[in-house]
């Protein structure tokens, strides 16, 4: 898999999220669905209070962490409080981030499965040249 080509996957898949977002926050700004339960336990995380848990939510506590950790780096840089950021806009956001994520992911996970036979052989390749370039060092 070429790099160009993915990047501009990536670069696709990033404008197409970012247009349902923009879309789809302009016409729901409260949270949705299951938004209501989630949203909440996200804010409490923003609040440092890692110990309250609603007992509703069968989601591992790891993407509120997360998204905690995305927030507090951007509210270093933005030079406002996670608890100001940590909004229904934002808190979306993230999921669009995990998106990309998950995107180099499978890409990677696809490179190992279905590309090792190529790396092999490139490895192969090197060592042979190696292994020539010695011999005619000798010589």
């Amino acid at each position: 898999m070429a790099t160009f080509p993915f990047f501009s996957l990536c670069s696709s898949l990033l404008a197409v999220s970012l247009g349902i977002f923009i879309q789809f926050n302009a016409k729901q700004p409260k949270p949705y669905m299951d938004e209501i339960f989630h949203i909440p336990q996200a804010q409490k995380y923003c609040h440092y209070k890692f110990q309250e848990w609603d007992p509703k939510i069968t989601t591992l506590p790891g993407m509120y962490v997360l998204s905690f950790m995305g927030l507090r780096v951007l509210s270093f840089f933005h030079g406002e409080e996670v608890q100001v950021l940590c909004s229904t806009l934002f808190l979306r956001l993230t999921n669009v981030l995990f998106l990309l994520g998950n995107a180099c992911l499978l890409r990677q996970l696809l490179l190992r499965l279905h590309c090792s036979s190529y790396r092999k052989k490139d490895q192969v390749d090197k060592v042979r040249e190696t292994d020539t370039k010695r011999n005619l060092v000798v010589l």
